[in-house]
């Protein structure tokens, strides 16, 4: 193998640069003389002719990107005349390889270097390695021009028994980009080059034969599909002769139904299901009722936005802005939200988008009493996500297909609410809110509660199968909020799936807030009013939430404010009111009548309900929030015979049970709370509950009758402005209960400044908003003992009976 040789004699030669273009040695190449370079080496080289033996010489050198190769080519300028377009042109044959050295000076505006020649012989005879090289080359050569049909090339290669040419023959190929090619231009030892266009021309007829049998492929995939639609369109021309036949008319083809399956982008299982279902459309005759089954599952499942989903908003910030600026309060599911947010932010970020086939929804469950904004909250948490809104109804739902859909064997079948929904939204990740879903029932016909199920599953409804659809219906990204009044009505495996969050209503400053910001711009609007004309103060809307309205929403607000603008607008339609016009406090009265809901401690002492002893004051949470609840309770005359208790007012079950412990107590520890017990013995004892309407259960109500019977036993009046709630048992224990948050905002609302609640209870107080709590001097107790002595006023003497102002 022959070596690079040093001795050489130096040439100066100018150079023809050759812009992304290589020449190697042994290849002639015609070159455009209007380039101005061109020509300049080209007349340069002819001058220094002149003056020596010989043909031209010039020194080709490759120029990439404006930067010179290391190695260029000697070149003799063989012939200048013109070229076939008929622009001016030189032939210029490639001689040998030249490095290139120092710049030098020459005749001609060319530029002149000098350079070294570069010995390329190969000693005789070849080696072994080098001549099967030489062989390999020219095979593949070979097989690379009968594939391009250039026979008379193959034989040139063949003669060609010159490693160094050989190699340097592989600059013709067009294959190959000019970085290839400078990389042999400055292989200068020939067997290395040899192996480099030997391995370029291995990998070329690899790509091609991977090229050529993709192209196969492809048109064979191609032929076979003009074959299915030569004979769909030979079928087609047989039904229509048919029909023809028949005496039918030859109205307009149906859609083309397996073009749009095919171009839709549907799930693998999907397609296949729904191709399937094409089969069966073909081959089913015009007469047969299938065939419109088929189309109308067919448009559904066309219709459903299998790849659409709408990208999450991550402002996080800006989510919670936006949910600040639509509610006021609900602080919990606020949170809840920008939790959710957060994490699936976090989740993007990480690649975590879908693990295990699941994605990151969630399922909330809003618990409340009406009025609170459950529903409209679904609309702003969609707000904030960016992402559709849609709601379902399920208010006296009790046929399960209308959460499942039907079997497409009925006739007028129809898929169930949660893939109306998805189809509705246009996405499949939109917020559903799932609205009453306390109201779901059950008969013959299944029970829909037990359908949701699987929908509000997590773990399971990224697999969903409606009855009609029966194709997987992937669920997991969707945001489910379900909204209910009574969380006892809700099934406990049903809510066991669910992420419950309480609203249990709202304080008098949140209602303000509220009726300022959202109820009072919408009811102006509905009135035809502008902001300018009529303006509530702050003093006029405290007075309507806290005297006019008495409930844990504000639906009831809101119709007052609408009823007080109506009245203003009818007046100045009257021409008995002048605009602009500013409601105050004082002229609530004139405008839509007096206070519905005036505080028991506001009354006339001698007209409260606690004005005589007996009477206690208790709270309950109902449907509607919580409220505060009367106990009544009076002995009956000795000689009427009447022993017992007797309870009125639509009790349930274990209320009526928490009496009968209230009584029992009393009379076995009437001695030691120095209360006159025999008149227990001899005389019955009635409990009644106003609002008798109404039904009431619950264990809660027990502290309140023991104080209502232990005022009755003492001659005690219980304080005005005290109410309480607690369980109690047989040995006075005052036992933990439910809705502490509800009952004490339910206390606020009516005036009542001292709350009595259980012990075991006080954690509780944590969810209380802390301008409730301000208000309210809440006592913890263990033991009816100091419930009696918190509620109980003094005794007095005398007929007249002064009720003692907490302190």
């Amino acid at each position: 193998m022959a070596a690079e040789s040093a001795a050489f004699t130096p040439l100066t030669l100018p150079v023809l640069p050759l812009d992304d273009e290589v020449v190697l040695p042994g290849m002639v190449v015609p070159l455009d003389l209007s380039d101005a370079e061109v020509r300049a080496a080209v007349e340069a080289a002819q001058a220094a002719a002149r003056s020596e033996p010989g043909k031209p010489r010039v020194l080709l050198v490759p120029r990439i990107d404006g930067t010179h190769a290391a190695t260029g080519v000697l070149g003799t300028v063989e012939q200048v005349g013109r070229l076939a377009d008929g622009d001016p042109g030189a032939l210029i044959r490639g001689r040998g390889r030249v490095r290139i050295g120092a710049g030098t000076t020459g005749p001609g505006a060319a530029l002149w270097v000098e350079g070294t020649r570069v010995d390329e012989t190969v000693p005789e005879p070849l080696p072994g390695q080098v001549a099967e090289l030489v062989k390999e080359y020219k095979a593949l050569a070979t097989a690379w021009l009968r594939k391009r049909g250039a026979w008379q090339v193959v034989d040139r290669v063949q003669a060609i028994d010159d490693v160094s040419a050989l190699a340097d023959n592989s600059g013709y190929s067009p294959f190959l980009t000019t970085e290839q090619k400078v990389e042999l231009l400055e292989t200068t030892d020939p067997v290395a080059r040899l192996k480099l266009a030997t391995q370029q021309l291995r990998d070329h007829l690899a790509e091609q034969d991977v090229a050529e049998t993709i192209a196969k492929d492809v048109q064979e995939g191609v032929d076979k599909q003009q074959r299915e639609f030569l004979l769909r369109r030979q079928l087609e021309a047989v039904r229509k002769e048919l029909r023809e036949i028949n005496g039918e008319q030859d109205g307009e083809e149906s859609d083309d139904y397996r073009a749009r399956v095919e171009a839709a982008d549907l799930p693998e299982k999907v397609r296949e299901a729904a191709l399937k279902e094409v089969d069966k459309l073909e081959r089913s005759s015009d007469q047969s009722p299938e065939g419109s089954w088929i189309r109308t599952w067919l448009d559904t499942v066309l219709e459903m936005p299998w790849s659409e989903r709408t990208e999450d908003a991550y402002d996080i910030q800006g989510a919670q802005a936006v949910l600040d600026a639509e509610h006021a309060g609900l602080e919990d599911v606020k949170e809840r939200i920008t939790e959710y947010l957060a994490v699936r932010k976090r989740r993007g970020d990480r690649g975590l988008g879908v693990v295990g086939g699941r994605r990151g929804g969630a399922v909330l469950a809003l618990v409340g009493p009406p009025g609170v904004g459950k529903t409209s909250l679904g609309e702003s948490v969609a707000h904030a996500m960016g992402r559709k809104f849609v709601r379902v109804a399920l208010g006296g739902v009790r046929d399960e297909a209308e959460i499942r859909g039907h079997r497409r064997t009925y006739v007028g079948a129809l898929p169930g609410r949660i893939v109306r929904a998805i189809k509705e939204a246009g996405s499949m990740n939109p917020v559903v809110l799932l609205d009453e879903i306390d109201k779901v029932g059950s008969d013959f016909r299944g029970d829909p509660a037990a359908a949701l199920l699987e929908v509000l599953d997590p773990a399971q409804n990224h697999t969903f199968r409606d009855h009609y659809l029966e194709v997987e219906l992937d669920l997991s990204d969707v945001v489910f909020l379900a909204t209910a009044n009574v969380l006892e009505a809700i099934p406990e495996a049903l809510l066991d799936r669910m992420e419950l969050v309480r609203l249990d209503g709202y304080t008098e400053d949140e209602k303000v807030v509220i009726a300022r910001d959202h109820l009072l711009p919408r009811q102006l609007e509905r009135a035809g009013l502008d902001a300018d004309e009529v303006t509530v103060d702050e003093g006029a809307l405290r007075k309507l939430a806290g005297e006019y309205t008495r409930e844990a929403g504000v639906r009831t607000l809101e119709r007052s404010i609408a009823r007080l603008l109506r009245k203003v607008a009818a007046q100045h339609e009257l021409g008995e009111r002048e605009l602009p016009f500013t409601v105050t406090e004082d002229d609530l009265r004139g405008l839509i009548g007096r206070p519905h809901h005036v505080p028991e401690s506001a009354q006339d002492p001698a007209e409260r309900r606690t004005a005589v002893p007996g009477v206690a004051t208790g709270l309950a949470v109902t449907g509607a929030g919580g409220d505060v609840l009367y106990v009544e309770a009076s002995l009956a005359d000795p000689e009427t015979g009447a022993a017992g208790l007797t309870l009125t007012g639509q009790l349930g079950d274990v209320m009526k049970e928490s009496a009968q412990i209230a009584l029992s107590f009393l009379r076995s520890h009437g001695a030691e709370l120095e209360l006159p017990v025999g008149d227990l013995k001899d005389r019955g004892a009635h409990i009644h509950f106003p609002a008798g309407a109404v039904p009431k259960d619950g264990p809660s109500a027990g502290v309140t009758m023991t104080t209502a019977l232990a005022s009755l036993l003492s001659g005690r009046l219980v304080r005005t402005d005290v109410a309480m709630t607690g369980e109690v048992s047989l040995t006075g224990r005052v036992l933990p209960i439910g809705g502490v948050k509800q009952k004490l905002l339910a206390a606020h609302r009516a005036g009542v400044t001292t709350v009595i609640i259980p012990k075991r209870n006080e954690p509780d107080l944590d969810d209380v908003p802390a301008e409730v709590l301000d208000k309210l001097d809440v006592h913890a107790v263990t033991d009816v003992r100091q419930v009696l002595e918190l509620a109980l006023a003094p005794a007095t003497n005398g007929a007249e009976r002064e009720v003692p102002v907490a302190a």
